[in-house]
């Protein structure tokens, strides 16, 4: 068989990658729960007419076909998709399960996600996701959009003792954004959002160009929503500054009044909480329309070419039964996203490649249940072991451990010696009790430690 062609964009980790993920996953699903969030998994595929609800997305959704499908007797009803984020498919649970859930419903997800954008850095077609996000039936306080970023901000800030850099909360408040424009006179809120969401991206020459042909806005009204777009800070200046520029244009507007009375009360919780992690940023759009209230974007510090790693907001109609609405406000985070440029970058590294902490020796063949019987008692005890594949030369034994990152090789000693344990770092060699012997705690498995970037 030819050496098979890479394909991009579908990321596959080495050993000590897979640990790195692996870490990270562990902490962001041991701070949800700690935080009362349940775990769900929903099904990889939903059907098509479902997906492109959200118009936009149409050319990153993978078809699921069968190989020996007709296309011509399938219709879009009928054609199943593999979902490309799990909001989607979570508005779906809900809707299918309400009367089986109790709400406000606390939920965490974590799945793979398929997307057919062009694979760049930090951007692949095939990679995980972590979600939290809290529903209610007909109603949802307020209190949980200042709940949910500080949650994710948590978890994320629990990974800085291994080397991930701290991260930085950017929130806007849609009832601002749009509270504004509508009193500058923009009626055309959407058109006006996304043309700010692009501000990072090509500039704000270029946006006020955006705003006058694809919003209609004037130039003075332009400059108005850039100046806007300017103002961000960590602290309840920002809603003073905010204030003072309506103000200054005349804009008076009972739904802005609102967003900036609920973005104060978002920084001030977070300047208690986890001090300068949560900065107002008002050009902070989120491009898609569901959001209604609260939008959030994470920045890794130092990294934040690499965009936001962590995005989600507010969103009142996402979900109806026609009965009953289900709101939410949420988060999810790009889990490869953040694991590619931690080891692309050397920020994190694992102590080792395998589990394994110990290696035991295999004095020859006729022995290897022996070996087999340390193994056992040592894996009773919960300490992570594998027996040589061979009953080579104890020096080619030793540089196999050696190759794969094992600390320690067990040796068995003769009939009626004890046996030794060997740390193949140090060279230090102690008799040992497979009853009783341990590892360093440091050593019992492999760790995610800061990398040789720090």
């Amino acid at each position: 068989m030819a050496r098979p062609t890479p394909l991009s964009g579908f990321p596959e980790w080495l050993p000590e990658g897979r640990i790195v993920e692996q870490h990270v996953l562990d902490v962001l699903r041991r701070t949800f729960e700690l935080h009362g969030f349940a775990g769900v998994e929903t099904r990889a595929v939903e059907p098509l007419d479902q997906l492109l609800r959200k118009g936009e997305t149409s050319k990153e959704v993978y078809v699921l076909r069968r190989l020996q499908a007709d296309p011509q007797q399938e219709d879009r009803g009928d054609t199943l998709g593999l979902h490309f984020d799990l909001t989607v498919p979570f508005a779906r649970y809900v809707l299918e399960n309400a009367g089986h859930l109790a709400f406000p419903f606390r939920r965490y997800q974590i799945q793979k996600v398929w997307r057919g954008e062009r694979p760049q850095d930090g951007r692949f077609r095939e990679f995980i996701q972590a979600d939290i996000d809290v529903v209610g039936a007909g109603s949802l306080p307020y209190h949980y959009e200042v709940e949910l970023p500080l949650v994710m901000a948590e978890a994320l800030s629990a990974l800085q003792e291994v080397g991930v850099p701290p991260v930085r909360v950017l929130v806007n408040n849609r009832k601002v954004a749009e509270g504004f424009y509508r009193g500058l006179g923009l009626d055309d809120v959407e058109a006006v959002l996304r043309s700010i969401d692009k501000l990072d991206k090509v500039g704000p020459e270029v946006v006020a160009e955006l705003l006058v042909e694809e919003a209609g806005a004037s130039a003075d009204q332009a400059t108005a929503c850039l100046e806007l777009a300017a103002i961000s800070g960590p602290d309840e200046g920002v809603v003073d500054r905010v204030r003072d520029l309506a103000k200054r244009y005349d804009v008076s507007s009972d739904l802005l009044d609102e967003g900036l009375e609920e973005l104060g009360m978002l920084i001030r919780a977070a300047a208690v909480r986890l001090p300068g992690t949560v900065v107002a940023d008002l050009k902070i759009a989120r491009g898609l329309d569901y959001y209604t209230g609260s939008v959030y974007e994470t920045v890794l510090v130092g990294h934040e070419h690499l965009g936001s790693i962590c995005s989600g907001g507010r969103y009142d109609t996402l979900a109806s039964d026609g009965a009953t609405t289900y709101p939410g406000v949420g988060l999810s985070v790009g889990v490869s996203r953040l694991v590619s440029r931690l080891l692309s970058a050397g920020l994190v590294r694992a102590t080792r490649a395998v589990p394994t902490a110990v290696l035991v020796a295999v004095t020859d063949e006729d022995s290897r249940q022996r070996s087999d019987e340390v193994a056992a008692a040592l894996r009773n005890r919960g300490i992570p072991v594998e027996v040589a594949p061979a009953a080579a030369k104890f020096g080619k034994q030793i540089r196999h451990a050696d190759r794969r990152g094992i600390p320690f090789v067990w040796f068995l000693g003769a009939e009626g010696a004890p046996d030794e344990v060997k740390d193949i770092r140090s060279g230090e060699q102690v008799v040992a009790d497979a009853a009783a012997w341990e590892p360093p705690a440091a050593d019992r498995w492999p760790r995610v430690v800061p990398g040789d970037a720090h």
